[in-house]
C-alpha cells in the first residue's frame, strides 16, 4: 500500500510539531513547514518514525509563498494527500490602547498568515489534486483554528476574527470539494500549553486556565494532535464540514 503523505504548516514546534509526530506515527510520510527555523524543524524531522520525510520553508505572509511551499512538498514527497493548516500569527492589540498603526500592521499580517496564506495553500494543493494521476479522492484538508473564534478574542480581535474566517472557509470548501472526494474539517483548540505559552502560564493566571476546563488541566499539543490525525484518517470522511472543538468542555457551543 502507497503511503499517505501529509504537508504540515508550521510544525516545527508546538502542536504543529506534535501533528507531525502523530501522523508519521499514523504511516503518514510528513513534509514539516517551518517559515525560517529549519534547525528546530529538522530537529522535528531528525525525531519522527518511519522514513521519507521533509522539510520545506516558505513565509506564508508573502503572497507568492503557498506555490512554492506545495511544489516543494509534491516534489519531495511525490503528492500531498493531507494538508493540515496549523502555521498561525498571534498578536495582542486592545483597541484602548493600541496605535492606529500598529492596529493596522497586525491586522494585516495576521489576516496574511492565518486566512490567506491556508486559503492559497489550499488553492494550489487542490489544482495540484486534480491533475494528479490518481485523482483528489481520498484527500484530506484540516484547518487548526481556535476557541476564540466562539468565545472572542477581546485582547487580540484580529487573531479571533482570522480564525473565525478560517472556520467559515472550511465550511464552505467542505461543500464545493465534496464532490471530489476531498473532506475538510477543523478543529478549534482551546488554551494549549506550549514553550511559547508558558510564560503566560505562571502563577495564578495558569490556576485560572486550568480553572476553564472541568478536567482542572491544561491541554497539551499532542490533545490537538490526536484529533487532527484522526480527521486525517478515512474513517473521518463524514465529519467533513465539521470543526471539533478541542477545549476540555472550556468553552460549549
Amino acid at each position: 500500500m502507497t503511503r499517505r503523505r501529509a504537508l504540515v504548516t508550521g510544525g516545527s514546534r508546538g502542536i504543529g510539531a506534535a501533528i507531525a509526530t502523530e501522523l508519521a506515527v499514523a504511516g503518514h510520510r510528513v513534509a514539516v513547514h517551518c517559515r525560517t527555523d529549519t534547525t528546530a524543524a529538522e530537529a522535528v524531522l531528525d525525531g519522527l518514525p518511519g522514513t521519507g520525510h521533509a522539510l520545506v520553508t516558505g513565509d506564508l505572509g508573502s503572497p507568492g509563498a503557498a506555490q512554492e511551499i506545495i511544489d516543494s512538498a509534491v516534489e519531495r514527497l511525490g503528492t500531498v494527500d493531507v494538508l493540515v493548516n496549523n502555521a498561525g500569527v498571534y498578536a495582542e492589540q486592545p483597541v484602548a490602547t493600541t496605535s492606529y498603526e500598529d492596529w493596522q500592521r497586525d491586522w494585516r499580517r495576521l489576516a496574511d498568515v492565518n486566512l490567506f496564506g491556508p486559503a492559497d495553500l489550499i488553492w494550489c494543493l487542490v489544482d495540484h489534486l486534480r491533475h494528479r494521476l490518481q485523482g483528489p479522492q481520498g484527500a484530506r484538508i484540516i484547518n487548526v483554528g481556535s476557541r476564540g473564534a466562539y468565545r472572542g478574542e477581546p485582547n487580540a480581535p484580529a487573531y479571533g476574527a482570522t480564525k473565525a474566517a478560517l472556520h467559515a472557509l472550511t465550511q464552505s470548501l467542505a461543500q464545493s470539494l465534496g464532490p471530489d472526494g476531498i473532506a475538510v474539517s477543523a478543529v478549534a483548540p482551546g488554551f494549549v500549553r506550549t514553550d511559547l505559552t508558558e510564560p503566560m502560564l505562571v502563577g495564578e493566571a495558569g490556576e485560572e486556565v486550568r480553572r476553564q476546563s472541568p478536567l482542572r488541566r491544561i491541554a497539551v499539543p499532542s490533545d490537538v494532535a490526536a484529533a487532527v490525525a484522526w480527521l486525517g484518517s478515512a474513517g473521518a470522511e463524514w465529519c467533513s464540514g465539521a470543526v471539533l472543538d478541542v477545549n476540555g468542555a472550556s468553552h460549549l457551543r
